[in-house]
């Protein structure tokens, strides 16, 4: 069953496609008829469509883009078809008229053409190799970019543009005065020779871009003066930016000078707001440039195919951190043998990885705990409010398809109904944001969900908070939009951005979790307390959600192990297949839960033991599974996180130490003959990559 909102969006998609084939039809029969309000009113209103679907419906007319009837075919074929009509519309003369019109409408496609290969030849010359943020890059010579119209949007340009053009010809087509097509098609000329000549100035010395050399060269001066020495490395695809987002407050208080290093261009504005500075690297030849400086330690919450190129620097150790634990397979991927060492939050990880027999060594394995779950709040005891408040929170069915994933098939509607079924239930669905991208079902069991919980929220009824309430929210979001959103005029390309974003962000994090605090406030407070909430997008966050729950169901995920520092009770499901004991002793994380079956049959007793704490036997089993998963809380998880970098740091330099003293006792004609080898190597064999996707289809 498609989402409420996708049937509505189709709609209005076909109906604007079927009237833009009306108004090219209707344009063909006005223009040979002739008829010539028809086909004045046909050629304007298929232009006005076209110039509305570009700021609207964009996804639309890429789709047409892919069937080759893109906007420049589309302009062509609504000018062609009033060159026809004016041909045969009496009273133009096509020789002495029509003629100087049609080599004016050539001259304008023609500066169009060249307009847009100037914008190739600029974009080209801007892109820097290297993106950066909280990094001051005034000695590069920045500048702003130029209009995007001009040279990111060709088809906005060539409509816009094309705008003069097409009322002059048709006020000549209603008037038979070839005056007015000479004048619209003069000022559209105009237009698209002034732009022209206004882009090719960035081709320009006073605005070019730096040129590779000089960029590497000051990286790696920047380098040698900030003298980093802990970063963390991450690679990804565009949704998985929250895997590097969970760790940066962490990276922000170890002691040392941190760096964070990406590699897709993209995910430099995608990383939250930070004071650490930022550089991404997208080719492996220049990311050695981080071998020759002071970088100690990396830390990679995620695998990526492009892991390996860095794990080809030796002077750098390599700590592998997770972006969350479970007892899923990928929480014990075979790549993690390839990291010096492998940090995890508590005892139950390290048995993990033995139990996997994947190849990682215990004396590499090292507890951390996990310094971002301190939002937390602790267990107070039973509920407060008339409503319990029941977290679902189901993961997505993971890339090996297998049921036992995700409850959301299987069991997600029994659960839902269960809890609905309570009058004094208030249920928070959060889905996984991939629920549905690997099997369909996910996705339509996900939609009936969210059918459900909307239909009953129809049925209940209360009292409401006041307009005050709205207005907070309001007030808040306005303040918390303020300090992340991004900053920038609409034609700013990445080397502008690098330039507005020279100055580090002193400040702005602290700034940005308070307004999130007090967002996240008046967003529980806008709504009543016996409304059920179905949360999708990043806010509020899943800790947020943590600490309005009573009760936590979930499936075998880390958002189970995250749970757990606040020893509330919590229930997992268990659609694997397995019986409650093999399901209990094969997944360590679900020994201290409520077990529910594909038919969620155990709901009601589990609200009863959450309501009354008296009858909630798994207490102390809670207490004592937290400190097997997240390791004990004293000294505190930043603190031994902390002593794990600067331990591993220390490692790096008695590697470095060792590899010195080598060098120096070596025959210098050894030397020689191994620089005179590294010289040989091919540039080919130096940029050589291994196979592997690039995306998270290897991630942990």
């Amino acid at each position: 069953m498609p989402s409420a909102g996708l049937a509505p969006r189709r709609v209005v998609q076909l109906t604007a496609l079927s009237a833009m084939f009306v108004a090219f039809a209707a344009q063909l029969a006005g223009a040979l008829l002739p008829n010539v309000p028809t086909f004045a009113a046909a050629s304007a209103a298929g232009l006005a469509l076209d110039l509305y679907l570009q700021r609207k419906q964009p996804g639309l007319l890429s789709l047409l883009g892919k069937i080759r009837f893109d906007v420049t075919i589309r302009q062509l074929l609504r000018d062609m078809l009033i060159l026809v009509g004016l041909l045969r519309i009496e009273g133009i003369n096509p020789l002495h008229e029509q003629s100087p019109l049609t080599i004016a409408l050539l001259l304008f496609y023609g500066l169009h053409f060249a307009c847009q290969a100037v914008a190739v030849l600029v974009r080209r010359r801007r892109t820097v190799p290297i993106v950066t943020r909280n990094i001051d890059t005034s000695s590069l010579g920045l500048t702003a970019a130029p209009p995007r119209i001009l040279s990111r949007r060709p088809g906005h340009r060539l409509l816009n543009f094309s705008v003069p053009a097409t009322a002059g010809l048709l006020v000549t087509a209603i008037t038979r005065d070839a005056t007015w097509g000479g004048i619209g098609l003069g000022i559209a000329l105009a237009l698209s020779l002034g732009g022209t000549v206004y882009l090719g100035t960035w081709l320009l010395p006073g605005k070019r871009a730096a040129n590779d050399q000089k960029v590497l060269e000051w990286l790696n001066a920047w380098l040698a003066e900030y003298q980093p020495t802990v970063g963390m490395y991450f690679s990804g695809g565009t949704t998985s930016a929250y895997q590097a987002n969970m760790w940066l407050s962490t990276l922000a208080a170890l002691d040392g000078k941190p760096l964070i290093v990406l590699r897709e261009r993209f995910m430099v504005q995608k990383i939250d707001a930070t004071d650490v500075p930022i550089v991404c690297i997208p080719k492996v030849a220049q990311l050695m440039a981080l071998e020759h400086s002071t970088l100690q330690v990396l830390l990679h919450p995620a695998n990526s195919g492009k892991t390996s190129q860095v794990l080809r620097i030796p002077s750098i150790k390599h700590a592998f951190i997770n972006h969350g634990e479970s007892d899923k397979l990928s929480s014990c991927n075979p790549y993690a043998k390839a990291y010096d060492e492998v940090w995890v939050a508590g005892p139950a990880a390290r048995e993990r990885y033995q139990l996997a027999d994947i190849g990682v060594e215990d004396k590499d394995v090292v507890e951390v705990g996990r310094p971002q779950l301190a939002p937390i709040r602790p267990y107070a005891g039973g509920p407060t409010s008339p409503y319990t408040s029941v977290l679902y929170a189901p993961t997505w069915e993971g890339w090996t398809n297998d049921p036992g994933n995700t409850s959301v098939i299987l069991a997600g509607e029994n659960i839902v109904r269960e809890l609905l079924a309570d009058p004094k239930v208030r249920l928070l669905y959060k889905p996984h944001p991939m629920t549905g991208s690997v099997d369909p079902r996910a996705g339509r069991a996900n939609d009936r969900i969210k059918t459900m919980i909307a239909e009953a929220n129809a049925r209940r009824g209360g009292d409401r908070p006041g307009p005050e309430a709205a207005a907070t929210l309001e007030q808040a979001t306005a303040e918390l939009n303020a300090l992340t959103s991004t900053k920038f005029g609409t034609s700013a390309d990445e080397a502008e951005r690098m330039m507005l974003q020279g100055s580090p962000d002193t400040g702005r994090a602290a700034a940005v979790a308070a307004a999130t605090a007090a967002w996240e406030a008046a967003y529980w407070a806008s709504f009543p307390e016996w409304e059920h909430q179905i949360v999708t997008g990043p806010r509020p966050a899943i800790y947020s959600c943590f600490n309005q729950a009573d009760l936590l169901i979930s499936d075998v995920s880390s958002v189970v192990s995250d749970y757990l520092t606040s020893e509330k009770p919590y229930a997992v499901a268990n659609t694997s297949g397995l019986t409650e004991d093999d399901f209990r002793a094969g997944f360590p994380t679900v020994r201290a839960a409520a077990i529910l079956d594909p038919e969620a049959t155990g709901v009601p007793a589990l609200l009863e033991a959450v309501r009354n704490p008296e009858k909630d036997t798994l207490a102390a089993a809670r207490a004592e599974l937290k400190e097997h998963l997240l390791g004990p809380s004293d000294p505190p998880s930043l603190v031994r996180f902390n002593g794990a970098a600067l331990t591993l740091a220390a490692k790096a330099d008695e590697r470095r130490a060792r590899m010195a003293a080598r060098l120096a006792s070596e025959i210098p004609a050894q030397r020689e003959d191994v620089s005179e080898a590294e010289a040989a190597m091919s540039e080919e064999e130096r940029e050589l990559e291994p196979n592997g996707s690039t995306d998270d289809a290897v991630n942990a």
